[in-house]
């Protein structure tokens, strides 16, 4: 049995990224086969872009791969991101570029919201729909019996985290132990639930809840807790999240429509980067501040010409030459 260590090396709100390491490898190299792979590619100069892009990340795509691929489509020396999302979960994913990087903590010091669905009945190893079953049940709950349980959750709670987890135990992330086999003992922990609303059931398998949490919240732990309280058994089988500190969907741009703005902007260069999304220009009034420097995003950074461009901003500030 292995018991836990206090340090957490990343955020872990909601998910985990279990599989970041088999997904990013898939995807660096899924060009090097045939005639069209990355070596026969003119090799694209790396640029000093600085600002934020909100990812409206999709069902299936690690994290890891995300930020890989938003930096490759601005041609970015550097990029991360504020909040690990599962592949299973969507949302927001707050990437950050350049300068930008230094102001990640705050925005992963900030609240998020999740909308996420609660299958019942079903106790799963990772706590989500990507796990084995563990335990089951036949009893379903009541609409009255979840609402008078939620109460329970609000506020500063103790949760004990998924065994598939990020936290580290004796220098090793706790889903890697579970993975080995090894019985993996999470001691409870303080989380800030700040909301915690049940919103629809769609049938009595399962229910709707929106959560707004602070650091360090999982949301499968929330799914695990509620079945066992309410009688019967249950797991995450859909999370979005649709805030990420002072970001929200309103911030928020799908990989497709990314990928088409950057792409119709590479031949024209950086300029060209400036798109017509006000969006953007919300999330960049948002931003944190780059302490003892102007952060403003806009296109006149980037084409000196406001005039011509009044309406049109993007995420990208600095120098991009």
């Amino acid at each position: 049995m292995t018991s836990q260590q206090d340090t957490i090396a990343a955020d872990t709100d909601g998910f985990d990224e279990k599989k970041s390491g088999g997904d990013f490898g898939r995807a660096d190299h899924a060009g090097r086969r045939g005639g069209g792979g990355r070596h026969n590619r003119p090799k694209r100069d790396k640029r000093d872009v600085h600002g934020w892009v909100i990812l409206d990340k999709p069902v299936g795509m690690t994290s890891t791969h995300a930020v890989a691929v938003v930096k490759r489509l601005f041609s970015a020396k550097r990029a991360g991101h504020a909040g690990t999302l599962d592949p299973l979960a969507s949302g927001g994913l707050p990437v950050a570029m350049g300068e930008a990087t230094k102001t990640v903590p705050f925005v992963m010091d900030g609240r998020k919201r999740y909308r996420f669905t609660v299958r019942w009945g079903e106790e799963r190893d990772t706590d989500d729909s990507e796990g084995r079953v563990v335990a089951t049940s036949d009893d379903r709950p009541t609409t009255e019996a979840i609402l008078a349980l939620l109460p329970r959750f609000k506020g500063t709670i103790e949760q004990v985290p998924p065994r598939y987890s990020a936290i580290k135990i004796q220098g090793e992330r706790a889903y890697d132990l579970a993975r080995d086999g090894e019985v993996v003992e999470l001691q409870p922990r303080p989380v800030q639930i700040y909301e915690l609303v049940l919103t629809e059931q769609p049938d009595k398998d399962h229910a709707v809840f929106e959560a707004e949490c602070g650091k360090g919240t999982y949301v499968r732990s929330l799914a695990r807790d509620m079945g066992r309280l309410l009688g019967t058994y249950g797991h995450v089988s859909a999370l979005r999240r649709t805030a990420c500190g002072p970001f929200d969907e309103r911030d928020m741009i799908p990989l497709e429509e990314l990928e088409a703005v950057c792409h119709r902007a590479a031949p024209s260069g950086p300029a060209s980067y400036v798109v017509p999304l006000l969006k953007l220009q919300r999330a960049a009034s948002l931003a944190p501040p780059l302490r003892g420097s102007a952060y403003r995003l806009s296109c006149e950074t980037l084409t000196g010409n406001t005039a011509q461009h009044s309406k049109m901003f993007t995420l990208l500030a600095a120098d991009m030459n």
